[in-house]
């Protein structure tokens, strides 16, 4: 299940579902309007089903969030961009399917991919 935050714009949603891209949303389809931060959004997580959370928030990039039941990603790109870099980001390789993504936190750059993942020491990287 892939979940997109608010600060990710209408604009950005529709060329997803353009690309046939399934999403849900925050404060559309799970959550609530103004749900905001790691103390409302990680819960939430929990309860999901395996999700694979995308936000512009750089506070979601963080090593101490790493859980097996979930994958966070934080698109650090402009807002224009959030799109491209979600599809980008679930055609890699390394993230195609969900299972490679749990257990993760990853940060979405212009350069290329890094994360944090359960049971490793040392943040990983990869370019495009």
């Amino acid at each position: 299940m892939i979940i997109l935050d608010e600060d990710i714009d209408t604009h950005q949603r529709q060329q997803l579902e353009a690309w046939k891209i399934r999403f849900r949303y925050i404060g559309m389809h799970v959550g609530w309007f103004g749900m905001k931060d790691r103390n409302n959004v990680i819960p939430l997580l929990h309860r999901l089903r395996r999700p694979t959370f995308f936000s512009r928030d750089h506070g979601f990039y963080d090593r101490e969030l790493r859980h097996r039941g979930y994958c966070l990603v934080h698109l650090d790109v402009s807002p224009k961009e959030a799109a491209e870099y979600v599809r980008r980001f679930l055609r890699h390789p390394s993230f195609r399917t969900q299972a490679q993504r749990m257990g993760k936190v990853v940060r979405v750059r212009h350069s290329g991919l890094a994360w944090w993942e359960i049971g490793a020491k040392v943040e990983r990287a990869v370019s495009w």
